[in-house]
């Protein structure tokens, strides 16, 4: 191994487990969240149907696909200005789906939804976020949620290379941020617990940060996002 190679690896080491510490130092600020929650029975803790509850669900179940694509085209172009969003993008969303299964733990609240309700059921039918909610998604299970691809894209992605999959990635990374994007506003804005509505205010701003980045990345390549 090259001693530049090592110097990558120290890297990457180095940024998980900075990464690892904010998770739990979010997570564990999350107990001290109780208090400030509005939650059934007056404990602190929000309710299984909360909007709190209904966003650390979904959007684990969002990131989880997010992580997914991105591994994906790591192994399908050399490209390394793709393969360094695709990392940025699996690093910091799985991090952020540790802090959102994490509080559930916390809460001691089922990861999945009670009573049969569907995803983005906490929205309530809000207008301005809900109505964005099929996007391009359907195939899979959590098809309701905003931006999500479905088995058929992800099997497609799968199987291009180079530059015919960073297009196909931008793309579907693009309708995938901007469902992000609505369900953290949505959270930012019905979510209870402070240290919950900070995290979904971050991925607002830095999802939108880096729609723009994806934008530029797919017009290099002579290309534009799914209308």
């Amino acid at each position: 191994m090259t001693a530049d190679s090592e110097g990558r690896g120290r890297t990457r080491r180095v940024r998980w487990v900075a990464g690892g510490a904010v998770v739990l130092a979010l997570v564990f600020a999350g107990v001290a969240a109780f208090a400030s929650a509005r939650g059934d029975g007056g404990n602190g803790v929000p309710a299984a149907d909360s909007a709190d509850a209904g966003f650390a669900r979904d959007m684990a179940v969002h990131h989880q696909q997010a992580v997914e694509m991105s591994f994906i085209v790591r192994d399908r172009t050399d490209d390394e200005d793709v393969r360094r969003l695709a990392y940025d993008i699996a690093n910091t969303q799985a991090n952020q789906r540790g802090m959102l299964l994490g509080w559930l733990d916390l809460w001691e609240l089922p990861k999945v939804a009670p009573d049969g309700a569907g995803p983005m059921a906490w929205m309530g039918g809000e207008d301005g976020h809900g109505g964005h909610a099929a996007g391009h998604g359907g195939g899979s299970g959590a098809g309701a949620m905003p931006g999500m691809a479905t088995k058929d894209e992800l099997k497609r992605l799968g199987a291009l290379r180079g530059e015919e999959a960073e297009v196909f990635f931008l793309r579907l990374m693009t309708d995938h941020h901007k469902g992000g994007v609505s369900m953290a506003g949505a959270c930012a804005s019905l979510c209870a617990v402070p240290v919950e509505q900070r995290l979904a205010q971050g991925m607002v701003e830095g999802q939108q940060s880096e729609l723009g980045l994806m934008r530029d990345m797919l017009a290099a390549r002579g290309a534009k996002p799914r209308t």
